[in-house]
């Protein structure tokens, strides 16, 4: 059940999942919401308490109107919100999970109390390179915004492996592969979080993702992420460049890069149990050091 919390003034919902003595914070990617690590919590080790919040904008969360610019709906105003909502719960210290753009979320984060952090395990990161969108790349967001059945068909990208592969072929309606149960429920719960996200998700976040990508400071700044990361980029992941994740393993003083067959941008919906397969043997049995001159 979701809870709220406080964060610059925005009520972020958030959940957990286990009350072990390792806290975990997942961050979410864009048009998502804490809801996709579901599926995956059943399997993770007893000794973790995984915390999800919900990006302001998102899912159960408050949805303020955006300001001009979208300057309220930056990579670092979500890293700040995450930040307060670890304050306001009382987390001193834990690692962190990304999904997607959820990735770039936590670099800032890093960047900004690199103590308070252990290691990072990023699912098909938007990486410290952000994204770039033209008008075309908008235009599909504002397509999306506009109608229901799009955002089904564009979403069903970010799980490719989940539908019927003539499905996905251009024109057609995206239809699930057989014996899904579960995995398309919440497919299909998703997409009407997705739908009901503010216009500063909409579009605020490819705004700011490619402001991210046009200034290149967070990219120049690669060498200072020196928590252990482990990014899993899925071989079918049509979103994340295959080189933005190599040159963030090349970059990164302790990042491992590995390429999963057989799934897309979200291992997490596709084949929650090797996501958590991941997850467990990553942070399970890993307490966090009490000492904050080590992010281990």
């Amino acid at each position: 059940m979701s809870r709220m919390v406080d964060a610059n003034g925005v009520k972020l919902a958030w959940r957990e999942w286990g009350n072990g003595p390792i806290p975990v914070l997942f961050i979410h990617g864009n048009l998502a919401s804490k809801d996709w690590i579901e599926l995956s919590a059943r399997w993770f080790p007893g000794d973790l308490r995984v915390i999800g919040v919900d990006w302001r904008g998102c899912g159960e969360s408050e949805k303020p109107a955006p300001t001009a610019g979208y300057t309220n709906y930056t990579m670092q105003q979500h890293a700040e919100d995450m930040i307060a909502a670890l304050d306001a719960l009382g987390i001193e210290r834990c690692h962190l999970a990304t999904h997607s753009t959820g990735g770039i979320i936590a670099a800032r984060m890093q960047l900004m109390q690199p103590e308070r952090f252990g290691k990072v395990l990023s699912l098909d990161p938007v990486s410290p390179l952000g994204l770039r969108f033209d008008e075309g790349g908008l235009g599909v967001f504002k397509a999306m915004q506009a109608s229901k059945e799009m955002t089904r068909a564009v979403m069903a990208t970010a799980a490719a492996s989940l539908f019927a592969a003539e499905s996905m072929m251009p024109g057609n309606t995206p239809k699930f592969r057989e014996g899904l149960g579960e995995a398309q429920k919440l497919f299909d719960r998703i997409i009407d979080q997705t739908f009901a996200v503010s216009e500063g998700i909409w579009l605020g976040t490819p705004t700011n993702l490619t402001l991210e990508a046009e200034s290149g400071e967070l990219a120049a700044r690669m060498h200072e992420l020196d928590h252990e990361h482990l990014v899993l980029w899925g071989e079918l992941d049509g979103w994340i460049p295959a080189a933005d994740v190599k040159r963030m393993a090349e970059e990164m003083p302790d990042c491992r890069l590995v390429k999963v067959p057989g799934v897309g941008h979200s291992m997490n919906l596709e084949a929650p149990a090797l996501y958590a397969g991941y997850f467990g043997a990553f942070f399970g049995d890993e307490p966090l050091k009490v000492s904050s001159d080590s992010h281990g």
